[in-house]
Formats: structure tokens, sequence, C-alpha cells
């Protein structure tokens, strides 16, 4: 009983967190519930015997998420927009929704680690081994496609950071 409820309490944090994530008009607000969306999956990760892709989902994914934002909001150059936004940032009223459900998430994975004792509640606990060998097995046009599609990403947010003068462009051939 218990386990079905951790599972479907994380279950609806991880989507209640990626919509609200995509619906945020404020980029810092959106990261938020993109964090706490990884988080929730990596909930669910270690509840179905994995927690070493738990520990990729946290570690990998809501840390270099933090550290790509950052380094977006940098490439981008702001100036005054930026320094709203991070006032807004900083209020704390911003911080109480996805704290809470971070702190219900928390307590969920300590319920399951304390029913379970040592091992997680799935059926058993999945080697890092086993995850390679079925990532590059039969899921390899998965994970292929998924770095093509990573890579497209990153040369489209290079083209967008890029900063072009458009005077130098329409005058170069005048001269």
């Amino acid at each position: 009983m218990l386990n079905n409820f951790c599972f479907w309490f994380a279950a609806l944090v991880a989507l209640g967190a990626s919509v609200l994530a995509v619906s945020r008009r404020n980029a810092v607000h959106g990261l938020l519930w993109l964090v706490l969306s990884l988080l929730a999956v990596a909930v669910l990760f270690f509840m179905l015997g994995a927690p070493f892709a738990a520990a990729l989902e946290v570690i990998v994914y809501a840390g270099a998420i933090m550290v790509l934002f950052l380094f977006a909001v940098m490439m981008l150059h702001l100036g005054p927009a930026a320094q709203r936004q991070e006032a807004q940032w900083l209020a704390p009223g911003v911080w109480i929704a996805p704290g809470l459900l971070a702190l219900g998430l928390a307590a969920d994975l300590i319920a399951i680690a304390r029913l379970a004792g040592d091992a997680p509640a799935g059926a058993g606990i999945i080697p890092p081994e086993a995850v390679g060998a079925a990532l590059f097995g039969p899921y390899v046009i998965g994970v292929e496609l998924a770095s093509v599609l990573l890579l497209a990403g990153v040369v489209a947010a290079y083209h967008l950071g890029q900063r072009r003068d458009r005077s130098l462009g329409e005058g170069a051939g005048s001269g």
C-alpha cells in the first residue's frame, strides 16, 4: 500500500512539475520546476530498483541543468531584464511550492528506504553494467537519436546566442 502511494506521489509530482516547467513565463521559475521533475524521476528510478540511475539523474541532470542554465544566462547578456528577473527569483514565494514538494519527495524516499531496508521496493537492484548493456544493446537506436537531438540543441543554442551586428553585414559590399 505504501509502495503504491509513494509511486503515485512521485509520478504525479514529476508530471505536474514537468507541465509547470514548460508553462512558466519566467525562465528561472521553469528551471525550478524542471529540477523538481528530475528529482521526482530519480525517486521513481530508486523505487524501480535502479539506485545507480537515480544517482545519475540527480548528479548529471539536475546538477547539469543548473549549470547549463547559468551558462545560457551569461551567454545571452540580458542586462537590466536579468536583474529584474533575479530580484523576482530571490523572492520567498517562488521557492515555497517546489520546496514543499521536494520535501515530500524526500519523505517519500525515506519511507521507501525504511520499508525495504537496504533494498529498493523494485524487483531487485539493477547493477550499472546491466544499465550500460541495455543502453548500448537493444536501446542503442534511442540513445543515438537522443545524442543527435542534443547535438542539434547545442548547434541551435550556439546560433541563437551569437550576436550579429546587422549594420556591418549590410554595408560591407557597398564601400
